[in-house]
């Protein structure tokens, strides 16, 4: 599955909301492409991005 909720990803990562969170603001994590919000406000997170971006490698 390509999108997870953020409680979701964050219960199989073990990376804490509040990380998820603070990348988010930072722009680290870049919205439509690393995240986004659905129409009913929930934040989902792309899976495949992400694993992109730990291992240094461009999404």
């Amino acid at each position: 599955m390509k999108w997870k909720t953020l409680d979701k990803f964050s219960q199989e990562s073990g990376m804490t909301k509040e990380s998820i969170r603070a990348l988010k603001k930072k722009g680290i994590w870049r919205e439509k492409l690393h995240w986004t919000k659905a129409e009913n406000g929930r934040i989902f997170i792309n899976v495949i991005a992400v694993e992109r971006w730990i291992e240094g490698k461009l999404a």
